[in-house]
């Protein structure tokens, strides 16, 4: 998908698995990108304003702080270290999903192809709107009843429950 770089705006991103496989099914793998996830932070210079890991997919609403990382230094830094790391652990192990992550180009592949999506939010009203979304992923699909029960998303944090290794960074009006 083409980005459209927009200065001082907010970016909603959705990265998924390759071919849509469950690979965030091992809570360990869900847990090893929230870390990755709290190390791209600090590397890439963006605010996170609400995220959820979902078997198959990610999503993400970031608020990049400087030009020279655009969202597209931001998705490599955030999604290759943690596939290298995966991919690295599970030849380790000998593991059988790696015969499904091979590519027709012979390379062994954790996200599916491409950016994702990525869309830059222009209004209050749409930023509230991806947090319910975001947050409300779980419960939608039947893995939760209440958004703040699944542990891989930012919903506590905006519950009040100040727990989890990654921290919301403060809202602001998208566009200003």
């Amino acid at each position: 998908m083409k980005r459209v770089e927009q200065e001082d705006h907010a970016r909603y991103l959705t990265f998924s698995c390759y071919r849509r496989l469950p690979l965030f099914g091992n809570d360990r793998i869900k847990d090893a990108f929230v870390e990755q996830l709290q190390l791209a932070r600090g590397k890439a210079e963006f605010h996170l304003l609400a995220w959820v890991v979902m078997p198959e997919h990610v999503h993400l609403l970031i608020w990049p702080k400087l030009p020279e990382y655009p969202v597209s230094k931001v998705s490599w830094i955030i999604k290759r270290r943690f596939a290298q790391h995966v991919i690295k652990r599970w030849r380790e192990l000998d593991a059988s999903i790696l015969i499904e992550l091979e590519a027709r180009d012979g390379q062994t592949r954790f996200w599916q192809r491409g950016g994702g999506y990525d869309r830059n939010i222009h209004s209050q009203e749409e930023l509230n709107e991806k947090i319910q979304y975001i947050h409300e992923n779980p419960v939608r699909r039947g893995l939760v009843e209440r958004a703040e029960d699944w542990a891989w998303s930012s919903a506590r944090w905006y519950d009040g429950q100040r727990e989890g290794v990654l921290k919301i960074d403060e809202l602001r009006r998208p566009g200003t």
